[in-house]
C-alpha cells in the first residue's frame, strides 16, 4: 500500500509544474485559446506520469527506515494537507482551483482573504507540501522526500511569483493591500 500512495504521489505531481508554469507565464497566450488549455495536461503530464509509471520500481526502491513516531506525523501531515486543501478549493471553487480565471475574462471572481487566505497567500501550495510530507513521512520513499523539496522549490521560485504577477494585474490595488496585510506566501511565521 506505501508503495502505491508513494508511486500516485510522484505520478500526479508533475502536473502542477506543467500547467500552472506555462499557464502564469504566458497568460496572455493561454487566454486567447481558452478552456483548450485544459487539453495541454495530455500532451505534457500524461507522457511524463507513463514514464514515472514505467520506471516506478526504481524510483521507489529507496527508502528510508524511519520511526513509527514520524510515520504518525505523516498520517496527521498527509491528513492536514488534505483537509487544508479541501477548505480552499471549497473558498475558490471549482473553477478557482482549476484556474478558469485565469485563462478566460468570462469568470470574474472576488480576491479571495478569509480562512486559510487570511493567513498565507498561498494556502493550496501550503496544501501540497503538507501532503507531499506526509507521504514521505509515512512511506520513507526518498523519491518523494526528494519530490516534496522540488516541489516546494518550484512553487516558491517560479509558481508563486508568476501567480502573483498574474493576481496583481487581474485585483490591482486590492491586491496590492492584501499582500501587505498577509505576507506570508505559504507559511504563517515565514515570510
Amino acid at each position: 500500500m506505501n508503495d502505491l500512495i508513494a508511486i500516485m504521489t510522484i505520478m500526479f505531481w508533475p502536473v502542477i509544474p506543467l500547467f500552472w508554469i506555462p499557464v502564469h507565464f504566458f497568460p496572455g497566450f493561454f487566454r486567447r485559446i481558452g478552456f483548450f488549455t485544459y487539453m495541454m495536461p495530455l500532451f505534457t503530464w500524461v507522457p511524463v506520469a507513463y514514464l514515472i509509471y514505467m520506471n516506478r520500481e526504481f524510483l521507489i526502491q529507496t527508502n528510508a527506515e524511519l520511526p513509527v513516531s514520524l510515520k504518525i506525523l505523516g498520517i496527521f501531515f498527509l491528513a492536514s494537507g488534505s483537509l487544508l486543501h479541501i477548505w480552499t478549493a471549497k473558498l475558490l471553487g471549482l473553477w478557482g482551483i482549476i484556474g478558469v480565471p485565469e485563462i478566460s475574462h468570462r469568470i470574474r471572481e472576488n480576491l479571495v482573504t478569509r480562512g486559510p487566505f487570511s493567513r498565507v497567500r498561498h494556502p493550496t501550495y501550503s496544501a501540497h507540501t503538507l501532503i507531499f510530507s506526509g507521504v514521505f513521512l509515512m512511506t520513507g520513499v526518498i523519491a518523494v522526500g526528494i519530490l516534496t523539496l522540488l516541489d516546494l522549490f518550484i512553487v516558491v521560485t517560479f509558481i508563486i511569483p508568476l501567480e502573483e504577477r498574474e493576481l496583481s494585474v487581474r485585483f490591482g490595488e486590492s491586491y496590492r493591500r492584501y499582500r501587505e496585510k498577509v505576507p506570508s506566501r505559504i507559511c504563517p511565521w515565514i515570510y
